[in-house]
């Protein structure tokens, strides 16, 4: 039985994955405890903890007590994530703190914890649900890219710290999906409604993650429309800023 600890755990991509872990214990982080224990009643083999991932001294206590009481972590998925969409000169220092408080500092902290245990030990995963937008900037998404581009950037190098004392770093690089991430992301819909034809449901992505649990895969990119463009963009990035600024300028 894998011990696996999930951030996030109140988000609509971890309720389709929880069911796909039923032989795992669970260890869940999310700001919702109440509402974390209700989704997963029916899960036997978990605990749920309200943490604050952006303060290092609590986390530090909290992987102090894992040591303790369910001793080695398995697998570390980093989920949680948030994004504001909006013209670069509007953001205030506040959101940005924010956006990379959640996605990128957090991870990076939860990252070195788990990794070092793992490193010791010599055997373990970490799993870093990234973003297609670390890989592709698109109008609008200047902050929240700039966050998963460092968060991309970061798991590619302990990637390689890491290989050499058997432990893997996979990362996940989702286009849109359909869940509440866009309640704060994009309140009137109209995104979602532009992107439907990338719109990924969270059960498929799920289903990806959980494949690659245990694996040594290295990246896992969905939808293979963009990752598709993903490799384009790469390889002709004067016409994929054309492509991006005149024709998917969606936000």
């Amino acid at each position: 039985m894998r011990t696996i600890l999930i951030t996030g755990a109140s988000g609509g991509l971890v309720e389709k994955m929880v069911p796909l872990l039923s032989d795992d214990f669970l260890i869940l982080l999310g700001r919702d405890r109440e509402k974390i224990e209700q989704l997963y009643a029916y899960h036997e083999k978990k605990v749920v903890f309200d943490v604050d991932i952006r303060d290092e001294a609590a986390l530090l206590a909290f992987f102090e007590m894992l040591d303790c009481q369910y001793g080695q972590l398995d697998i570390l998925i980093n989920n949680a994530g948030f994004a504001v969409y909006d013209d670069f000169e509007t953001f205030t220092n506040q959101q940005v703190q924010d956006m990379f408080d959640i996605n990128t500092f957090a991870p990076m902290t939860l990252c070195r914890l788990a990794g070092k245990r793992m490193k010791e030990r010599q055997s373990g995963q970490i799993v870093n649900i990234v973003s297609m937008s670390g890989h592709i900037a698109t109008a609008k998404s200047s902050v929240y890219s700039a966050s998963k581009f460092a968060a991309l950037g970061f798991s590619n190098a302990i990637r390689l710290e890491l290989a050499k004392y058997g432990v893997t770093v996979t990362t996940v690089n989702p286009g849109p999906i359909a869940t509440g991430f866009f309640e704060l992301a994009d309140p009137d819909g109209s995104y979602q409604e532009s992107v439907k034809a990338f719109l990924l449901q969270p059960d498929v992505v799920a289903k990806k993650i959980a494949a690659s649990l245990g694996s040594r895969k290295r990246e896992v990119n969905l939808p293979w429309t963009l990752n598709l463009a993903r490799i384009f963009y790469t390889l002709f990035p004067r016409f994929s800023d054309w492509l991006a600024v005149h024709v998917f300028n969606y936000k």
